[in-house]
């Protein structure tokens, strides 16, 4: 499996082309419930996320609270759940990947939204 890019590179390429950073330290994040807050925190989700996988792809392919552009979410350190809870580790990484590909650069929103999710080393 490849090394996962370093969170600096992958910051410093999303601001380069204008893209919004929300960076989340996943080092304490150690179960599916402390992740989909990280997440909801980091991306300031609204207070109606029901806490769950269906919520987060709801919310990650919305984004209405946010200012139109790219979004990009960096998962700095990731393996404290990949080693903890795998399937939930999974599942979120699942959910990232069906909203990136749901709201990526191919898409056609009116809004202007783009999300992208990058899985980082420190």
């Amino acid at each position: 499996m490849a090394e996962p890019p370093s969170a600096t590179t992958v910051a410093a390429e999303a601001r380069a082309r204008g893209a919004f950073v929300h960076t989340l330290q996943g080092d304490a994040l150690r179960d599916k419930l402390a992740v989909l807050d990280g997440i909801a925190t980091t991306l300031r989700f609204p207070d109606t996320f029901g806490r769950n996988l269906d919520a987060l792809y709801d919310c990650l392919t919305d984004l209405s609270w946010l200012p139109a552009g790219e979004h990009v979410l960096i998962w700095v350190s990731a393996t404290g759940l990949a080693e903890r809870d795998p399937k939930a580790y999974l599942a979120i990484r699942s959910v990232l990947s069906d909203a990136q590909r749901a709201l990526g650069p191919a898409g056609e929103r009116a809004d202007g939204r783009q999300f992208t999710a990058v899985v980082a080393a420190p």
